[in-house]
């Protein structure tokens, strides 16, 4: 099982806290589409395995013209080996929403759509330099609903400090309501170099509360689990049988290739990313030149990346798997390292697999990097 990311680096507007790569200057999206799919062709032997997922993120990618989108499509379908059944992913944000765009996009064979909601309050929304209203954050799902699409997912924002834990509450009561099958939902991170970072820096705006964020991770837990859900992952929430495909390909450490500036790739053993910088990317694509850094994983790191991107997920560690693709000495390790976490409760042993609390959430980043193996 392998994916494909495609990276749109283009936004209709810069969010305060946003620090992916992207622009604000759209005049050359469709030179930047004729380059991902020139760097799809030059990369054509990169994945030897079917690909079952494809995912188009950013940026915006709802900014795309349909037109564009299914060249894009067309294009991977051609160059690599695309299961009939894959799962094709948009991301877009509201206000691109409308009845004709969600009938293109499905007659491209699009079937699930990532919508970009953070909150349905004004108030956030404004506070994050959203570009859409929570008129509209609303509207968008009952517009994707009434298209006929039924996996959908938003995405939600806890933390702000415009956010009480009450109206933390009504965005996720809100979610229920629509009965969308999943949620992802991210602590607001104050990303360096970032609008928001900077109007802090300058007391514009009030720093973000890391006891807030922890008590509002644990609301979301609890009402998740109220309503039968799948905590499946740390900051991905399904009804059962609608977990992301591609996301969980990520944490299953399945190889997948990342088409445009500064998208990553991973083939099982190294990683490698693209140049994030719009204008020498295209200039290096018009040159057959993919411009990339790798680096090789070594055992140690593939060991350390299998336990930080397991212990994010519901099913958690598998000695048994460390034990089939490394060493028995190297699980056993990490087991009598895990003791003390054990022992506070932060994570439970069952099933010769290692799974975090509740408790464990909140701190999995530590816990994670207490277990990395030296050597």
């Amino acid at each position: 099982m392998a994916g494909i990311y495609i990276h749109i680096p283009f936004c209709r507007k810069a969010c305060h806290y946003c620090n992916f790569h992207f622009s604000t200057n759209t005049k050359s999206i469709h030179e930047m589409k004729d380059a991902i799919i020139k760097e799809a062709a030059l990369r054509r032997n990169y994945l030897n395995e079917t690909v079952e997922t494809i995912y188009f993120g950013g940026g915006t990618p709802s900014l795309l013209a349909s037109e564009s989108l299914q060249e894009i499509i067309e294009t991977l379908n051609t160059t690599f080996t695309v299961d009939a059944n894959a799962e094709i992913t948009l991301e877009a944000n509201p206000d691109d929403i409308n009845e004709a765009r969600l009938q293109e996009w499905k007659q491209l064979g699009i079937n699930r759509l990532s919508i970009g909601v953070q909150s349905f309050f004004e108030e956030d929304l404004k506070w994050m330099n959203r570009a859409h209203s929570a008129q509209q954050a609303e509207q968008s799902i009952l517009l994707a609903q009434q298209a006929g699409f039924n996996n959908i997912t938003i995405d939600l924002i806890y933390g702000t400090p415009t956010l009480t834990d009450e109206q933390w509450k009504q965005n996720v009561q809100k979610a229920f309501a629509l009965n969308i099958p999943h949620l992802s939902c991210y602590a607001l991170t104050v990303e360096p170099k970032t609008a928001l970072a900077n109007m802090i820096e300058k007391h514009i705006m009030a720093d973000v509360s890391g006891d807030t964020q922890s008590r509002q991770f644990e609301l979301l837990m609890q009402w998740i689990e109220e309503a039968g859900w799948q905590h499946y992952e740390i900051s991905n929430f399904a009804k059962p049988g609608h977990r992301s495909r591609h996301n969980s390909s990520y944490w299953q450490g399945n190889p997948y290739i990342g088409l445009g500036p500064s998208a990553h790739s991973f083939n099982g053993t190294s990683r490698q990313w693209n140049i994030a910088n719009n204008a020498l990317y295209l200039k290096s694509i018009q040159q057959d030149i993919v411009p990339f850094e790798t680096e090789t994983l070594s055992v140690i790191e593939q060991v350390n990346e299998y336990i930080m991107t397991s212990l994010r997920t519901m099913e958690g560690l598998s000695f048994n798997a460390i034990r089939k693709k490394w060493s028995n000495h190297v699980a056993e390790e990490i087991k009598i390292d895990a003791k003390k976490f054990i022992t506070h409760q932060l994570m439970i042993y069952t099933d010769e697999h290692l799974i975090l609390t509740r408790k464990g959430k909140l701190v999995a980043d530590g816990i994670a990097a207490d277990l990395f193996r030296t050597a």
